[in-house]
C-alpha cells in the first residue's frame, strides 16, 4: 500500500493566545498561559481533522535522541519521533530552528524532526533515517521538507563555531548579511541527506527572523512556537 502522506507548518495567525505569544503560539514551554496553548493544540488537531489524542508532541531539549510512538500524547526528552501508525500526526515545535519532516509513502514510515544547532551537529537527521530504515523505510524513496528557520543571512555565530559546526555538518558554514560568520543549518542538513542518498528534498524558503507571519526567538524573545506536523492517511 502506497500513502498520501500529509505536511503543515502553521504561522503566527489563528489563535487564542496573547502578546508576546499572539496568537497561535503552540508552545507550552515558552511561559504562555497553558489554556491558550491547550486551546490552540485543539484548534489545530480539528483543523487537520484528527482529535487531540491522534498528535504526537515532544518536550524537546536540543538532543540527538529519536522516540518510536505508536499513540498520541507527549514524549519527554526527545528531538525526533518516528511512527508506521496512519493518520497519527508527529508535531515539531519551532521559532528558528529547524524542522524536518520526513516520509517514506511506500513503506508507511514517517518522522519528525527538531534540529536546532546542537542536534543538527550531533547528527539526529541522520540518526532519524536511520531508525526509519529500521521501521522499513528505503532511502530511496524517502522525501524530505525542511521547514521554515532562520536564514544562514540572518544566523551570525562567533567564527569558532561556524567552524565546529562546519566540521559536523559539512555546508553549513555560511556568511550572514552583514558579511559575519554565519550558520544555514537548512544548506548543512540537504547536504547531509544528499550524502545518506535521500533525492527528494524541498526547502520551505522562509526566513523565521525576516518573516513577520513566523514566530522567531532570535527577533522577539519571549515569543510562541510555530507547529510542523506530518503523518500518513491510507490511500483510496
Amino acid at each position: 500500500m502506497t500513502f498520501r502522506i500529509r505536511r503543515v507548518t502553521t504561522t503566527r495567525a489563528g489563535g487564542v493566545s496573547t502578546p508576546p505569544y499572539a496568537t497561535f503560539n503552540l508552545g507550552d514551554h515558552v511561559g504562555d498561559d497553558p489554556a491558550a496553548v491547550s486551546a490552540n493544540r485543539h484548534r489545530l488537531a480539528e483543523a487537520v481533522g484528527l482529535g487531540d489524542d491522534r498528535l504526537v508532541w515532544m518536550n524537546q531539549v536540543h538532543s540527538a535522541n529519536i522516540a518510536v510512538v505508536d499513540h498520541g500524547g507527549t514524549v519527554d526528552e526527545t528531538d525526533g519521533l518516528v511512527t508506521t501508525v496512519p493518520r497519527l500526526a508527529l508535531a515539531v515545535v519551532t521559532a528558528d530552528c529547524v524542522p524536518v519532516l520526513m516520509a517514506d509513502a511506500r513503506a508507511g514510515v514517517i518522522a519528525a524532526v527538531h534540529a536546532g544547532r546542537v542536534g543538527a551537529a550531533a547528527g539526529i537527521v541522520a540518526r532519524a533515517l536511520e531508525t526509519m530504515v529500521d521501521a522499513g523505510a528505503d532511502v530511496a524513496d524517502v522525501s524530505v521538507l525542511l521547514g521554515p528557520a532562520v536564514s544562514g543571512r540572518n544566523y551570525e555565530v562567533p567564527e569558532p563555531m561556524a567552524a565546529e559546526v562546519e566540521q559536523a555538518l559539512p555546508g553549513s558554514r555560511t556568511r550572514t548579511g552583514r558579511g559575519t560568520p554565519g550558520l544555514d543549518l537548512r544548506a548543512g542538513i540537504a547536504n547531509q541527506l544528499r550524502g545518506l542518498g535521500v533525492r527528494a528534498i524541498d526547502v520551505d524558503p522562509r526566513c523565521t527572523v525576516e518573516d513577520r507571519n513566523l514566530f522567531s526567538h532570535r527577533r522577539d524573545n519571549p515569543t510562541g512556537r510555530l507547529a510542523s506536523l506530518i503523518w500518513m492517511e491510507p490511500a483510496s
